[in-house]
């Protein structure tokens, strides 16, 4: 909006905060997710293979919980730096079009549209599991996976099981919504308050600089990321060292160590 001029006042893009993504997104998709499934399905982890549509934030977190329950987690990827973290991380990386033959479970996080498509839907296995944890239920191609199907049934309460032409099954979890809300809780609180604390103080930024703001996107500030993580620290009781004076002139000196 902002660069389309439609933008009507100042916005500060709390998501990419640091204390937001590096915790809410990793640690709180990542379990809040598994929960989710889980709840939906009763079915064991341990020894499927995990198929994790993204590796953002939410992606890593959800690949690093389901390879904690034993799963074989493969990862898909479009962007190059994401597949090459994903690869260090011990992953198997693969186009859809190939994690769709192999998987057991299937969940997307990465915020865009039809990334599970009619085509992989066609060559999944009998009984796959689908689901989506990272945007609206667009993520999957759901209009196309009808199409293939000649009835569908609910199984269970979040899973609607799509019998293909070819006699095979696959099973949607939650009509593709966000499955850690759709059949679990969301994040725990324990996570949630650092994006909450995030959202309130950059309210408070908002209005204390509203005259010197202009109509577009801004990056939470430094301070406030800063003191959320210094917050949280604190409430969980743990203190930290601090520099030195000389420390502090050696890092920010070119004449040392050189």
């Amino acid at each position: 909006m902002a660069e389309d001029g439609v933008l009507k006042y100042p916005i500060i893009a709390v998501n990419d905060a640091n204390t937001k993504h590096f915790f809410d997104n990793r640690y709180g998709t990542g379990q809040s997710t598994l929960d989710g499934i889980i709840r939906a399905t009763n079915r064991l982890i341990s020894g499927t293979t995990f198929v994790v549509c993204g590796y953002g934030w939410c992606g890593k977190g959800l690949a690093m919980r389901a390879r904690g329950l034993g799963a074989s987690v493969v990862v898909t990827e479009v962007d190059e730096l994401a597949a090459l973290e994903a690869v260090m991380d011990g992953f198997r990386v693969m186009p859809i079009a190939e994690a769709a033959k192999i998987g057991d479970f299937f969940c997307t996080v990465t915020g865009n549209i039809n990334v599970i498509r009619k085509e992989h839907f066609k060559v999944m296995k009998d009984g796959a599991i689908v689901s989506n944890s990272g945007h609206f239920n667009v993520e999957l191609d759901l209009p196309g996976l009808k199409e293939l199907s000649k009835k569908k049934r609910t199984v269970r309460e979040y899973v609607e099981e799509y019998t293909l032409k070819t006699d095979r099954r696959i099973n949607v979890l939650g009509d593709g919504r966000l499955i850690n809300l759709t059949a679990a809780e969301g994040h725990p609180s324990s996570v949630m308050d650092m994006s909450f604390a995030n959202q309130a103080l950059c309210a408070e930024y908002v209005v204390k600089k509203a005259k010197k703001l202009e109509n577009t996107v801004y990056d939470v500030p430094e301070t406030v990321d800063q003191s959320v993580a210094r917050m949280k620290l604190k409430a969980k009781g743990v203190a930290i060292d601090k520099l030195t004076p000389e420390q502090k002139k050696y890092l920010s000196s070119w004449e040392m160590g050189t």
